[in-house]
């Protein structure tokens, strides 16, 4: 992979733990060292978290030649990226303090321009929590990858559902490498012309599917009638130890955009916070720096299924052609793309990751974006570059 940043300039220095995961995949898509200090200097549990070390520890399986070095109260992280191998047989194990999507958003950032095609087993939390669950990575970001040439042989199944607290759950990712990244131009995002989604029940009863789903319907059946929301339900060796419900749904309009909202039950969360102080609270203000949310309680599936249609609706009021969650990926890769033409995107008011993602976007790989106002709708911004060209040089061509 070619070097935007050279190897040997000076590394990049950052402070505080927000936006950990953009730095070290920016630093090592670009090959730029990186220092990141003030890791929660003055909180009651200073340094990294369990699955901030976790992604590092997934950077060095995925990377060769990676130097990583961490202080001893854990608030100074060192980082040198190597290149990038991919390979097969991969398997690590995720805290579940997060969901799996944490890692999967990482990985989908790096294994295109890697040496090898990345096949992977993951373990750990895969729906709950403050990230989006597994199903929305399934129907909402991998069909975002196709617009960037990124879809043959790309696989993603949930072998094993996992709910918090316990997790248990398990998933394969087999992500294909490719020679560049394609700049786009995605401009309009069209009607909503339909509703699919997932509702998934594990250790409780199924008639919980079928209450989310109606729940569901009762909002989203006002302004569209094709809605259709399967039931999955998991139990014995099929799911983790720990009971558990939620809903993903994801909204297609008649130009191909995407647009998810899920929410899961809150059934574990005063038990985390129980059994770990205040571990529960300082996941959900760290993933809240990450691009989560902290959520109103869920108790009941009525609750969860409404919730869930209100949120859907929220981020198709927003117009753009991506929701929040997916803003970050989106000018990520384009500003991988490649130098032949501009890319160009229409979006929604940016989140703070996606604003982040620019600044990160120009200081690891020297892209800068350009924003224009749309005038024909006030609430959008029309964000454009040109790309940095990088390319996988391990990639054969012929």
């Amino acid at each position: 992979m070619t070097n935007a940043g050279g190897g040997f300039a000076a590394p990049l220095r950052f402070r505080g733990s927000n936006f950990l995961r953009q730095r070290l995949c920016l630093a090592t898509i670009s090959g730029r060292a990186v220092v990141i200090s003030d890791i929660r200097p003055r909180d009651e549990r200073p340094g990294l978290r369990d699955f901030e070390a976790a992604f590092v520890r997934l950077l060095d399986k995925l990377c060769d030649g990676s130097e990583i070095s961490i202080d001893e109260t854990g608030t100074t992280l060192r980082y040198r990226p190597g290149q990038i191998l991919g390979g097969d047989g991969l398997v690590h194990n995720c805290p579940p303090s997060r969901g799996l999507t944490y890692f999967l958003e990482g990985l989908v950032m790096l294994a295109p321009l890697a040496k090898q095609p990345l096949s992977i087993r993951l373990r750990g939390l895969t729906n709950g929590g403050p990230d989006p669950s597994c199903d929305t990575f399934r129907t909402a970001t991998l069909p975002l990858l196709a617009k960037f040439g990124i879809s043959e042989q790309l696989v993603f199944k949930v072998l094993r559902r996992g709910a918090p607290p316990e997790g248990g759950g398990e998933v394969i990712f087999n992500c294909p490498t490719v020679k560049g990244i394609q700049p786009v131009e995605v401009l309009d995002e069209g009607k909503i012309k339909r509703v699919r989604g997932v509702a998934y029940t594990t250790r409780v009863s199924p008639q919980f599917a079928a209450r989310m789903v109606d729940a569901a319907r009762g909002v989203l059946n006002d302004f569209l009638p094709d809605v259709w929301i399967y039931s999955d339900h998991s139990k014995g060796k099929q799911c983790g130890d720990s009971p558990g419900y939620g809903l993903s749904l994801v909204a297609e309009s008649i130009s191909g955009c995407l647009k998810a909202a899920d929410a899961c039950a809150d059934l574990a969360d005063g038990l985390a916070d129980a059994s770990d102080g205040k571990a529960g609270a300082s996941a959900k203000k760290a993933a809240s720096s990450e691009g989560g949310s902290e959520d109103a309680y869920l108790g009941t599936p009525e609750a969860v299924g409404a919730e869930a249609a209100r949120r859907l609706l929220a981020e198709i009021d927003l117009d753009g052609v991506a929701d929040t969650a997916h803003q970050a990926l989106v000018l990520y890769f384009l500003a991988l793309g490649e130098e032949t033409r501009p890319g160009r995107v229409r979006l929604s008011k940016l989140s703070p990751q996606a604003a982040q993602m620019l600044r990160h976007i120009k200081d690891f790989l020297g892209v800068a974006f350009r924003i224009r106002e749309d005038h024909g709708d006030a609430g959008t911004v029309v964000l454009s570059c040109l790309g940095a060209g990088l390319t996988n040089t391990a990639r054969r061509t012929f």
